[in-house]
């Protein structure tokens, strides 16, 4: 993960002695599995596309993929190491043949026109709005045209309930760059960097919030 214009780097959970904590961590408490297979669903893949998941932490979004429709070629970006190393060995317990690669999310290694879908999960909210957009406009880059973006994070609550169950990721992550999410402009985000058909799909009550789905289309 990173965040700030300043482009300071910020490890998953925030700090590197928690990453191994990761899957524990974020399957207890975001309904992970839940929104992640509603993800997969959403993305409807087909056999012979190009996947992308970006910021794919430990992986677990890229295998299920892969283990969903084995005949797409998946790949995984992030900035961590540590958690890429982590990623790596459980695709490889799960025996499915997923990518990872360490890039950063506005400056990624591949050609323009180059992937069928790019998804991403519980990522944005972790980038200033000046990062976001650059993201953005890097996902825009890569798709090809008539492709699509898919994307889960957190969203503008449901209720006062959710609101107030939000203030927790606020305080670890940031209110800053946080109250893009919560404010509801990611689909803002999306259409400025000239996607289309940008939509908010579903919701999720979680104990910490309201997970999001959205999708958008970059145009043929």
């Amino acid at each position: 993960m990173q965040r700030s214009s300043k482009s300071k780097y910020v490890p998953a959970l925030g700090f590197h002695w928690l990453t191994p904590c990761y899957d524990a961590v974020v399957g207890t408490t975001t309904r992970e599995r839940s929104f992640k297979q509603a993800l997969i669903k959403q993305a409807r893949f087909e056999p012979g596309q190009r996947v992308l998941d970006l910021a794919s932490g430990t992986g677990t979004l890229a295998i299920w993929i892969k283990q969903q429709q084995p005949q797409a070629e998946v790949t995984g970006v992030d900035g961590d190491p540590a958690i890429l190393s982590l990623s790596s060995r459980k695709a490889q317990k799960a025996h499915v043949s997923v990518q990872f690669d360490r890039a950063l999310s506005y400056s990624l290694p591949y050609p323009a026109a180059h992937f069928d879908r790019v998804v991403s999960s519980l990522f944005f909210h972790h980038l200033s709005w000046e990062n976001k957009e650059r993201t953005a406009r890097e996902l825009f880059r890569i798709l090809k045209p008539g492709a699509q973006l898919h994307v889960a994070d957190w969203g503008r609550p449901a209720n006062a309930l959710m609101r107030g169950l939000f203030l927790f990721v606020q305080l670890l992550d940031g209110f800053k760059n946080t109250e893009d999410n919560v404010s509801g402009k990611l689909v803002t985000l999306f259409e400025y960097a000239g996607f289309v058909e940008v939509l908010q799909r579903q919701t999720f009550d979680t104990i910490h919030g309201t997970m999001a789905l959205y999708s958008a289309v970059k145009p043929g």
